[in-house]
């Protein structure tokens, strides 16, 4: 993006200004800084350095850093092994390795050792038999991928393989899940709720979270199910 981006933002933000009638600055002109006192300053900076390093630079810069803080090294190398069976990779040469590194680094509880070794088989067989189709060059993503599969019954030659692209696709579900757990935490464990118990916590974000659910179970089926739970001295 760094490389080869601003060109075309530069172009496309042009056209925008064109199509509008919006004036578009001479950014071969010296940039000065606002305030009257900028104005006598010398600058060697032009108008184009200012919005592409200052600006548009920047702003990828802090977009890296904060993927940098939310995804560690072993994120990284996770999604580097997977990225060879995504099929908008299909060009490239599919790399056993690191999908068998994947399943031993990853997800070493989900298969057996004995299918370790059956993956390597399939493995050798889904290069001829899938990664070679004119039909797999077509799809975009893996879960395209997936649904290819089914559609053409080979997910039962190449069970342990569409396994692990079902694995692979609940990523971001799981991920998405989290945040969205942090983020309701942050909004009920406020700090006059700060000393509550885990059970009424975990009871509470539930209750947040899936919202849309709880507002349609009315009072009186909450009242009728709590005094079914037990036999009470006093009726309810």
């Amino acid at each position: 993006m760094k490389d080869e981006g601003w060109d075309d933002l530069l172009c496309l933000v042009k056209s925008f200004c064109q199509v509008r009638n919006i004036d578009i600055p001479d950014l071969s002109s010296s940039y000065y800084s606002r305030g009257a006192r900028a104005r006598n300053e010398h600058s060697d900076h032009t108008l184009e350095h200012h919005y592409r390093v200052d600006i548009f630079y920047e702003a990828i810069n802090c977009q890296l850093m904060e993927l940098d803080h939310r995804f560690g090294d072993s994120s990284m190398e996770m999604l580097r092994l997977a990225s060879t069976l995504d099929p908008k990779n299909a060009y490239d040469t599919l790399r056993s390795v690191d999908v068998r590194q994947l399943v031993e680094q990853f997800y070493p509880e989900d298969f057996s050792e004995h299918e370790k070794t059956i993956l390597k088989m399939q493995l050798h067989h889904y290069v001829i038999d899938v990664v070679q189709h004119e039909d797999y060059k077509q799809l975009t993503s893996i879960a395209d991928l997936c649904q290819w599969l089914v559609r053409s019954r080979r997910e039962t030659n190449f069970d342990l393989i569409y396994r692990l692209l079902s694995l692979l696709l609940t990523l971001p579900v799981s991920t998405a899940t989290t945040e969205r757990s942090f983020s309701a935490m942050n909004i009920v464990k406020t700090r006059m709720r700060n000393k509550m118990e885990d059970e009424f916590l975990n009871d509470s974000l539930i209750l947040f979270i899936e919202r849309e659910i709880a507002e349609k179970i009315s009072l009186e089926e909450i009242v009728e199910d709590f005094k079914a739970a037990k036999d009470r001295r006093v009726p309810l």
